[in-house]
């Protein structure tokens, strides 16, 4: 096997990783819901994506975000930024799965920690979106500049996603506390994140 055939092929391999941990996060909201109702025959939608932690998909849940958080951590840029960036999501995405959200008779602690994680995670796709995947080279192709276009977008509604989750949070949890905006919010940014890194893996739009 020539040097150029074994870079080829672990390129696609890890282009592979990314559209992997891109279909996860699409997907991870509808299997949780699916497989609760139909395994378990339990809530399809609880409050929000992390209250699957005390559900019968809990194991799922846990095992995707490291899954994912565990790509971020290898995940290598195309520079320092990019590095760094990777292995603060990943940290996130495991703290995440390992504190769960706050519960009855749980520490508030636990809690405390488990959002912090979730709204800094979910930051930090945003980041890789908006300014990371968007990086060019002085003369860009222009399926480039379209897939810049796809990021920026994906990055503006994982933001819009987390300031209606604060909004929610901080002014209108008392009076609606059994709404499921959360768990809505989550699942819109983990679509977005899931395209935006899918077109990333060159699932989509990949240069000619």
């Amino acid at each position: 096997m020539t040097d150029e055939s074994k870079y080829s092929r672990h390129t696609y391999s890890y282009l592979a990783l990314r559209r992997a941990v891109g279909c996860i996060a699409m997907l991870l909201p509808f299997a949780l819901m699916l497989g609760e109702y139909i395994i378990f025959g339990g809530k399809i939608i609880p409050k929000s994506i992390s209250h699957y932690y005390y559900l019968g998909m809990g194991d799922v849940f846990v095992g995707a975000l490291c899954a994912i958080g565990l790509f971020l951590f290898f995940y290598s840029g195309y520079d320092k930024w990019d590095d760094w960036a990777g292995n603060i999501a990943g940290f996130f995405a495991i703290g995440v799965a390992l504190f769960p959200t706050g519960a009855s008779g749980q520490s508030y602690v636990i809690g405390k920690i488990h959002d912090v994680c979730a709204v800094l995670l979910f930051i930090m796709l945003t980041v890789f979106s908006l300014f990371l995947f968007t990086k060019k080279a002085p003369e860009p192709t222009r399926r480039k500049l379209v897939r810049n276009k796809i990021y920026i977008i994906c990055g503006l509604i994982m933001a819009a996603c987390i300031i209606s989750v604060a909004l929610y949070s901080n002014f209108f949890s008392t009076a609606y506390p059994d709404s499921r905006l959360v768990f809505i919010s989550e699942t819109v940014a983990l679509i977005a994140f899931g395209v935006s890194w899918l077109v990333k893996g060159e699932t989509l739009l990949h240069d000619e």
